[in-house]
């Protein structure tokens, strides 16, 4: 057993995009016999004529060959050329300048070279300069921090959606996202792959937002990054250098500060205890996470089993993959009429069921792992810890672990949860807070 390994147990223990999509006015009444016209809205049409010439697309062409290998969309933010556009976009000029280069495409088609200055992790976003000097270029302005947006007032986003061309979409401003570790807007618009980066824009044309990201599985369910933080980055980043070598450090160094604060409000929110017989199993608050439950088929009889996932809404992207997140799950079994051996056979089975990182991958190392049993909260339990290292983003590691009761001969629970993109002695803190969350107390 390496003394990681031995580490880890004694710790475990001891504790883009924006859709097209026309906005209609409210047609006349339709002469007898004739279809009513489509119209449309002035505002969204005026959005889009003063700002077509600030607007550019984003492209990350292969060196050698020359080829598209991502879009997405930016905005100028400065007379000398400065853009605007989200880290997703431009994240291989971030970590392989040497296969890839950028360039920005504006409305009237001609190609030109930019550079990376800075970019912003957690928020998403990346400062761009056009590589050739520039000046007098025609900027957007930002909406005044004073003057805050009102729900339902109208928004327009716009960019260059499935590379197709320049568009604008209307829609409203719904406030900021329940449960969201860092604010976004709730944006009531559709938003396409291609427009990310883009800029959303109020009646007046400022700049309220930065589109970053849809619900796949509803409509008109789109997101924005508030634009304070794209003022924050072009203060920080304006007077950069160019960034011309692999920056995994600065990228590690942001996720390694997001995982910090992701850590800290994790373990200052207590976990509460959710009830299944005389089982108290550790799940988070409902402040801070989306938690979904489930139930077995009520027409199979052996066995009842209930489960509940829940998330923490703080994924960053770091370049290849998504990491700094929080999910815990668990299952509870309750089986009166089923044999002992049959159901401590039935649980087993379930609980090495699980899969880890057992192969070593681009992203991290094969998972090292170790099993003990404790004692928490009045129960025996069994518990496996595993840790994968990441490669390229030194001292961040995915963290996992998972554990099952032992206390019953019909009755059981089985607990998991999986932190990505943690220190590892952040990992052993959540572990330790996790398991101390386990409880049992005889039913009277």
């Amino acid at each position: 057993m390496t003394p990681t390994i031995k580490r880890l147990l004694a710790l475990a223990a001891g504790l883009c995009i924006a859709g097209l999509a026309q906005a209609q006015a409210a047609p006349a009444a339709p002469a007898a016999g004739k279809e009513p016209a489509a119209q449309v809205s002035r505002n969204a049409q005026r959005a889009y004529e003063t700002t077509r010439d600030k607007l550019v697309q984003i492209r990350t062409l292969l060196r050698n060959s020359n080829t598209q290998a991502s879009v997405g969309s930016g905005f100028f933010v400065s007379a000398d050329g400065l853009i605007i556009t989200n880290f997703h976009v431009a994240s291989q000029l971030a970590l392989e300048p040497e296969r890839y280069r950028g360039v920005y495409v504006p409305v009237d088609g001609k190609e030109a070279e930019v550079e990376l200055l800075a970019f912003d992790v957690r928020n998403d976003l990346a400062l761009l300069r056009v590589k050739t000097p520039a000046s007098n270029v025609p900027v957007l302005a930002f909406r005044p921090k004073g003057e805050p947006l009102a729900r339902g007032e109208r928004m327009y986003s716009l960019g260059n959606p499935l590379d197709i061309g320049f568009a604008v979409t209307e829609g409203t401003f719904n406030g900021l996202v329940q449960r969201s570790f860092y604010p976004r807007i709730f944006f009531g618009g559709a938003l396409n792959p291609g427009m990310s980066g883009g800029p959303a824009l109020d009646e007046s044309g400022r700049v309220v937002g930065i589109n970053v990201s849809k619900r796949l599985d509803g409509d008109l369910v789109s997101f924005l990054i508030p634009a304070e933080f794209a003022e924050a980055l072009i203060a920080r980043g304006a007077k950069a250098q160019p960034i011309t070598k692999p920056a995994h450090p600065e990228v590690a160094r942001q996720v390694l500060a997001h995982q910090e604060l992701l850590t800290h409000n994790f373990l200052a929110a207590p976990l509460k205890g959710q009830k299944h017989g005389g089982y108290s199993v550790p799940v988070p608050e409902d402040s801070m996470a989306r938690c979904w439950g489930r139930g077995r088929d009520p027409d199979f009889k052996a066995f009842d089993l209930e489960r509940t996932d829940c998330q923490i809404d703080s994924h960053v992207f770091a370049g290849e993959f998504s990491t700094g997140f929080i999910r815990v799950r668990y299952e509870a079994y309750d089986a009166p009429n089923v044999g002992a051996l049959r159901f401590s056979s039935m649980f087993s089975q379930s609980f090495a069921n699980e899969a880890f990182q057992v192969r070593a991958s681009r992203k991290a190392t094969a998972a090292e792992c170790s099993e003990r049993f404790i004692n928490t909260g009045g129960m025996d339990m069994r518990a496996v810890v595993c840790v994968s290292a990441y490669r390229k983003l030194p001292g961040l590691n995915d963290v996992s672990v998972l554990v099952m009761s032992l206390n019953r001969a019909h009755q059981g629970v089985q607990g998991r949860m999986d932190a990505q993109g943690v220190s590892f002695d952040n990992g052993m803190k959540l572990v330790g807070h996790y398991l101390a969350g386990f409880k049992w107390e005889a039913p009277k």
